[in-house]
């Protein structure tokens, strides 16, 4: 990995270069970083490990980049779910390889996969779609490995939602036979057309989290306690009032 691309923000270290920037050739597990995966972090051990034990943690979060403006002076550019799977979907098809979905429905996975076909005709793909449950047994794990590593896929997308998909990357990695694990979220639903990301111009204004907020309130609702604990220790850490 590349040393001197990461900077550390309220206790992690956040990866601040290119996706294209890394060498790929050991096992990379790539998770994203914001202000509400922080605050749920501080009550989930278990997901604040996966964060922490991620080869490439990217931010996804306008607060983490202002953190780091404030704590490090320097910015951290935005790589979003939606980042890495385009980059990795691309780099893919250059090489005529193969791409795994963990997650999801029957009817989301086979939408994703049809789309692919007309945009990335050069993409063999395979997916897998758990059992709908808040904890997946020893059973559904190895069913799960199973179908991964006999696909052999040269990247993973992981779509469970925050915070069981890293839990479940990272708990399970060792047990994977792939270069790339990516987990993605919302990325499913958008790319099969179930949901839709806002327009490109709010995110390449960092203020995708404001649309998001129309578009669903609920989100913004359940996210305002966690990322209130990010503002909170940030503001405590930068006082100097506290040290994480």
């Amino acid at each position: 990995m590349i040393t001197d691309k990461y900077l550390p923000v309220m206790g992690y270290n956040v990866f601040c270069g290119k996706l294209s920037e890394v060498n790929y050739s050991q096992k990379t597990l790539i998770n994203t970083f914001s202000p509400n995966s922080y605050g749920v972090a501080l009550n989930d051990k278990r997901f604040e490990k996966a964060l922490k034990g991620s080869d490439l943690l990217v931010l996804d979060g306008i607060g983490v980049a202002f953190a780091s403006v404030f704590l490090n002076g320097k910015n951290i550019k935005k790589v979003a779910g939606q980042d890495c799977f385009d980059y990795f979907i691309d780099q893919v098809n250059q090489k005529s390889g193969k791409c795994f979905f963990f997650g999801s429905t029957e009817k989301t996975l086979q939408k994703i996969k049809d789309r692919l076909a007309v945009e990335y005709p050069n993409v063999t793909v395979g997916y897998y779609s758990p059992p709908f449950k808040p904890e997946f047994t020893d059973e559904d794990n190895v069913a799960a490995r199973k179908a991964i590593n006999d696909f052999a896929p040269d990247v993973l997308f992981v779509g469970l939602t925050a915070p069981k998909q890293e839990k479940w990357a990272f708990e399970n990695k060792d047990y994977l036979n792939v270069p790339v694990i990516s987990t993605i979220g919302n990325v499913f639903d958008w790319y099969a057309g179930n949901s839709k990301r806002p327009a490109k111009i709010w995110v390449k204004l960092r203020l995708e989290w404001l649309v998001r907020i129309f578009l669903r309130p609920e989100i913004f609702k359940r996210n305002t306690g966690n990322q209130m604990l990010f503002v909170r220790d940030f503001l405590l850490v930068f006082f100097k009032l506290k040290k994480i």
